[in-house]
């Protein structure tokens, strides 16, 4: 099986182009095994769409399969175009979270950034978890995907490693759900870092970008309208959330290797 890898902002899934295999869970899990496979946070998969252009599957290291990634649809939009499956710069890629709209962003004939329609963000008012003993306070908020954001004073000291887990599990978010803590820098700059359900910590994660910025606006902390640069682990995204909670978010995409596997 030929694959590549390719990531967004260090988010690294391993991309196949073709139909998913049946045991896609057990080799999603063997291959993004950093120590014994490939190494990934999971992997995608492309092939043709009877509604859109594309369409993408995407499945966690631990095996089960995502709605939505906004860092790996922009390397879906490299991969295809890159390689020859389109001329187009405009696409439209099928997701489980509904159809997506591509605009990529070429130089010397490849792919370096692309900005992605994400469709209407959801917020619902905040909740408080019993977490550990601890209360905790976090915002919903939904790419079509689930997502619990966390406003911090401190993005870096935050208890990433041991609140993640637990709130992703926790028992009123029964089918799971991406964990973001958030600090704002201001009215145009927030850091995140995320605990990505299914994946663990990642170096980034689109949805969870836009959710952020999205849960931001709500509060008051950002406006409508206005790009948001998102500082992560792996480097900045740019979202901007219309006045109808419509978001746009702009980021690299880039191919790390090509590899061969054999199964």
């Amino acid at each position: 099986m030929h694959f590549t890898k390719m990531h967004g902002l260090g988010n690294d899934y391993l991309y196949v182009f073709g139909e998913v295999p049946p045991n896609i869970a057990e080799l999603s899990t063997q291959l993004s095994d950093r120590h014994f496979g490939a190494g990934s946070d999971g992997m995608i998969y492309i092939s043709p769409s009877d509604v859109a252009d594309f369409k993408m599957r995407i499945f966690n290291a631990d095996g089960s399969e995502a709605m939505m990634c906004g860092n790996g649809i922009r390397c879906v939009g490299k991969y295809v175009f890159d390689k020859g499956h389109t001329t187009k710069t405009t696409l439209s890629i099928e997701t489980l979270s509904g159809i997506k709209t591509l605009g990529l962003e070429v130089h010397d004939g490849k792919v370096c950034q692309a900005t992605v329609g994400m469709g209407k963000a959801a917020v619902k008012d905040d909740m408080a978890l019993v977490v550990n003993g601890s209360r905790l306070v976090c915002t919903p908020a939904s790419m079509g995907n689930p997502h619990a954001v966390v406003f911090v004073e401190d993005a870096n000291a935050a208890p990433i490693n041991t609140m993640g887990p637990l709130v992703e599990h926790h028992e009123l978010f029964p089918g799971g759900v991406n964990v973001e803590f958030v600090q704002v820098l201001s009215n145009s700059e927030l850091r995140m870092r995320v605990w990505e359900r299914g994946s663990g910590i990642t170096m980034a994660c689109g949805t969870g970008a836009c959710a952020s910025v999205a849960a931001a606006v709500s509060k008051g902390y950002c406006a409508f309208g206005t790009p948001v640069t998102v500082h992560l682990d792996g480097g900045p995204l740019h979202v901007t959330i219309d006045d109808d909670f419509e978001v746009t978010m702009t980021g690299p995409a880039t191919t790390v290797y090509e590899g061969e596997v054999v199964l």
